[in-house]
C-alpha cells in the first residue's frame, strides 16, 4: 500500500498550534518513554505528556480533522484513531530505524501517520524514512500536511542538524486490517465516487457502490 500525504490543517491552525504547543514548556519529557522495548535504544526526541492539559485539548483537536476529512476516511477507513501524541526533536536528535508494535494499550496499529508542524525549510534534516525491499523514501512536508502510511513498515526520522522539528504522530486501527484490501477498496470507491460527480446516478453505479458496500461489510473486522 503506497503511502497517502495530504493537507490536513490550514496555515492559521498550524500557526495556533504550534505556539500553544511550545508555550508549555514544562510538560516536554524524554521521547524514549513511550517507545517499545526494540524501538527505545535508537529513540532520542522529546514528547509532550499525554496527560497534560495541552496534549490533551490538541490531539482532539487533530483526531477530529482526521475523522471529518473525507480523503482519510476513504483511505484508511478508520475505527479508531489513538495513540497521538507531539513530538519535537532539536540539534542532534532523531530516531532510528524501527517498526510501531503491534498492539498498543489504545488499540491496534494498521496505519501509522505524522502531521508535520514545522515548516521544512526551519530546520536541517529530521526527514521520515520509510524502508522499503530496495531502497528508503524521505519525506519532509509543508507544515499542516500529514503522511498516512503501513505500520508494518520500517521507518526512521532523521537526525536534526539544525532549527528542530515539531511534528504529530499517531495511529489508526481501520476497519479493514489487510493493506492490501484497504487498498483495492480505495480504488473502488475513489473511481465510484469520481463517475458519481462526472456523470450523476445510474443503475450501473448504484451495482458499484452495493459491491464495495458489501465488499467493506465482508472484510471488515
Amino acid at each position: 500500500m503506497e503511502p497517502l500525504t495530504h493537507p490536513l490543517l490550514d496555515e492559521a491552525t498550524v500557526s495556533q498550534l504550534r505556539a500553544t504547543l511550545l508555550a508549555d514548556e514544562t510538560s516536554w519529557q524524554d521521547g524514549r518513554k513511550t517507545a517499545g522495548y526494540q524501538a527505545a535504544e535508537v529513540k532520542n526526541n522529546l514528547q509532550l505528556d499525554r496527560n497534560s492539559k495541552t496534549a490533551k485539548e490538541n490531539s482532539q483537536l487533530v483526531i477530529k480533522q482526521l475523522e471529518s476529512d473525507p480523503l482519510v476516511k476513504s483511505f484508511a477507513l478508520p475505527r479508531h484513531i489513538h495513540g497521538v501524541m507531539f513530538s519535537r526533536s532539536g540539534i542532534g536528535q532523531g530516531y532510528g530505524m524501527h517498526v510501531d508494535n503491534a498492539y498498543m494499550s489504545s488499540g491496534r496499529s494498521d496505519l501509522s501517520f505524522t502531521l508535520f508542524l514545522s515548516e521544512p525549510e526551519s530546520y536541517d534534516g529530521g526527514a521520515l524514512c520509510l524502508q522499503t525491499l530496495q531502497d528508503s523514501k524521505q519525506v519532509k512536508l509543508p507544515a499542516g500536511q500529514l503522511i498516512i502510511y503501513p505500520s508494518t513498515s520500517l521507518h526512521a526520522v532523521e537526525t536534526v542538524t539544525a532549527g528542530e522539528r515539531l511534528v504529530c504522530v499517531g495511529w489508526i486501527q481501520s476497519y479493514i486490517r489487510s493493506n492490501e484490501d484497504r487498498t483495492i477498496l480505495f480504488g473502488l470507491n475513489a473511481g465510484a465516487r469520481a463517475l458519481l460527480a462526472e456523470h450523476g446516478r445510474s443503475p450501473e453505479l448504484d451495482l458499484i457502490f452495493q459491491a464495495y458496500t458489501n465488499m467493506l461489510r465482508r472484510l471488515g473486522n
